[in-house]
């Protein structure tokens, strides 16, 4: 069965969004970029549970395990935007769009880039 980023503690979150962001960490890099950081053990164990829940897979390199992500970085983007859409905006994409759109001084170019992807959509 495949694992659910809902299936999360708050700190296994925060060392997947550190691995998503670098493509990969040792226990020592996850440690040292975690925000008030468990101990170093407390890391390790953590890594070791996400390899178990399958969110995780290792390479050793020397002594040093080498984490990666199972999933692709694109993937986990859409997957915590699913997310927060249905979190904060009932589900809607559209509500989450207005909102974002709403709120922003949006750039000509970004402004080009939302037509060009409602474009798109529409020809599906």
């Amino acid at each position: 069965m495949k694992p659910k980023p809902h299936d999360l503690s708050r700190r296994e979150r925060q060392i997947m969004d550190i691995i998503h962001a670098r493509g990969e960490a040792t226990a020592a890099d996850v440690s040292t970029a975690m925000p008030d950081a468990p101990s170093y053990s407390a890391v390790r164990a953590l890594l070791r549970i996400l390899e178990e829940k399958g969110f995780l897979k290792h390479r050793e390199d020397g002594p040093r395990y080498v984490y990666l992500p199972v999933e692709s970085r694109e993937k986990a983007r859409r997957s915590a935007l699913q997310r927060v859409v249905e979190t904060f905006f009932e589900g809607s994409l559209a509500n989450a769009v207005a909102a974002l759109v709403d709120d922003e001084q949006l750039s000509p170019d970004d402004l080009k880039r939302i037509e060009d992807v409602i474009k798109k959509a529409r020809v599906k």
